[in-house]
């Protein structure tokens, strides 16, 4: 593992620390490989009870995808690569919370999303403000995810509007389990619980969740094709020049 992908075990838990918080913990594609390394690992433990994924700096949890990254690749092929890898932390046998100590968006929201569990920080927020900033689109599964975790009504508001949510809002609807002033002393309580628990409950609850989200979570058969008309379109294009050159995206 690099220093971009911190990674602490304890008996019966692993925590991930995302350690960019200079770009606010934005994801690399370095950083999604190992963190899909460590999936496929953990797919077959049966000795780790939970999986916590955090973000470093106290101002992100991730604040998105390494915009570069989409530039020197197949956008959508890179999209649909994500994707894979946030199936496979979704059907982890192991319980996977999401701690959040500030902005959540993007591909960080994405990742929060697929996680069971989300506690966060008071000043935390949520959303997808990409109709703003890069002109992009989520894969069908990502916004069908959101809309379980955050409903429907959140879930428009955040890709329609740009706005990002409070985590205030984010409890209210049952998206985030905790807004706590203390991570740490939230995580130990739950993961306390965790490990006092049977092993197979968890395990059989998570299969079942997981048997039915697969349903309603399908991607359908037109989504890589509506992907790779908004990734080759100009919107993107502009989106991603601002980005780079640091400047505000005039979209047509």
């Amino acid at each position: 593992m690099n220093e971009e992908l911190l990674v602490r075990r304890e008996p019966g838990v692993v925590e991930v620390t995302f350690n960019r918080p200079e770009r606010r913990n934005a994801f690399t594609r370095a950083m999604y490989a190992e963190l899909r390394a460590l999936c496929e690992e953990l797919a077959g433990d049966t000795d780790v009870r939970a999986l916590v994924l955090r973000g470093a700096g106290g101002k992100a949890f991730a604040a998105g995808n390494e915009i570069t990254d989409f530039v020197e690749a197949d956008a959508v092929a890179y999209e649909n690569w994500i994707r894979e890898l946030l199936e496979a932390l979704f059907a982890l046998p192991q319980v996977t919370i999401a701690a959040v100590d500030g902005v959540c968006v993007g591909g960080g929201l994405a990742v929060a999303s697929h996680c069971d569990l989300r506690i966060a920080t008071p000043g935390s927020r949520f959303g997808y403000p990409i109709a703003r900033t890069l002109g992009n689109a989520l894969s069908a599964s990502i916004v069908y995810r959101t809309a379980a975790v955050f409903g429907e009504s959140l879930t428009r508001e955040m890709l329609l509007t740009s706005r990002l949510v409070a985590a205030d809002r984010a409890y209210a609807v049952g998206a985030v389990l905790a807004v706590v002033d203390d991570l740490d002393a939230e995580l130990s309580d739950l993961l306390a619980g965790l490990r006092a628990a049977s092993g197979v409950t968890l395990r059989t609850t998570k299969s079942q969740l997981l048997d039915r989200a697969r349903v309603a979570e399908a991607s359908p058969r037109h989504d890589e094709a509506t992907l790779r008309e908004v990734y080759t379109g100009p919107d993107f294009a502009e989106g991603v020049r601002a980005f780079v050159a640091k400047e505000k995206p005039a979209f047509r």
